[in-house]
């Protein structure tokens, strides 16, 4: 498991647009996130996250500041070594962002493509293998029109995580899903993450669910407020 932090994030700005247009987004950014954490993002809407959570994914490209992921500096980086850092992270988007044309195995799948070192016949395994470890062993021809909201979002939980990533970035992961679905969703993050090794940094308004956070960090007005970590007791 990588020992140095994951995520090491100094003097991060960010801005949209350009000339009289530019706003600035992001002000002065400072965050590591350590490996096998799990950590919560939480603030209004508009406040940056979804930002943050792009820019620490490889994304969109930093523009002030450093920006280390698993020692890779971002700023400054090259299409090639973006790729290179986006490979060993697992995303779980609020809209699952799956392909309806694909069966629940086939878009898991569609993500080890990413590893060549991966064999056909692996990837159709370990693809069939996450999916029964999210409780999908019988959805596994399934369409995503035909899955309940909790179901395309196990899919998409097992999309991100099939190749070992060492880093899970998840967007408001539970926002369509009520509240026993979600609660369920977030507990299996939490323990396929821990028996993988991976640091999980998981966007959210959901109160439901602080308690699976090692750690909860608050952007408002993009603005990280570092006096509000806390620790809880609960796991």
């Amino acid at each position: 498991m990588y020992q140095q932090p994951v995520v090491s994030i100094e003097n991060l700005n960010y801005y949209f647009g350009k000339g009289t247009l530019r706003k600035q987004i992001l002000f002065d950014i400072n965050l590591e996130l350590q490996p096998g954490e799990v950590v919560l993002m939480t603030g209004p809407s508009g406040s940056g996250k979804t930002t943050l959570l792009t820019l620490i994914g490889g994304l969109r490209s930093p523009q002030e500041g450093s920006l280390t992921i698993f020692g890779e500096e971002l700023v400054g980086a090259t299409k090639n070594q973006m790729v290179k850092v986006r490979r060993h992270i697992g995303y779980i988007f609020q809209g699952h962002n799956l392909l309806k044309c694909l069966t629940a195995r086939q878009n898991v799948q569609m993500s080890m493509e990413l590893h060549p070192q991966f064999s056909q016949q692996e990837a159709v395994a370990k693809s069939a293998a996450i999916l029964a470890a999210v409780g999908l062993s019988d959805h596994i021809n399934y369409y995503p029109d035909s899955l309940s909201g909790g179901q395309k979002q196990r899919v998409a939980i097992a999309r991100a995580l099939v190749s070992n990533p060492q880093l899970v970035l998840a967007d408001e992961p539970t926002a369509a899903l009520d509240s026993k679905s979600g609660r369920e969703v977030v507990e299996l993050m939490q323990r396929l993450a821990k028996e993988q090794g991976c640091t999980i940094l998981l966007v959210t308004h959901d109160n439901r669910i602080l308690d699976i956070a090692d750690r909860i960090v608050n952007l408002e007005d993009g603005r990280l407020e570092t006096n509000n970590l806390l620790v809880s007791g609960n796991r």
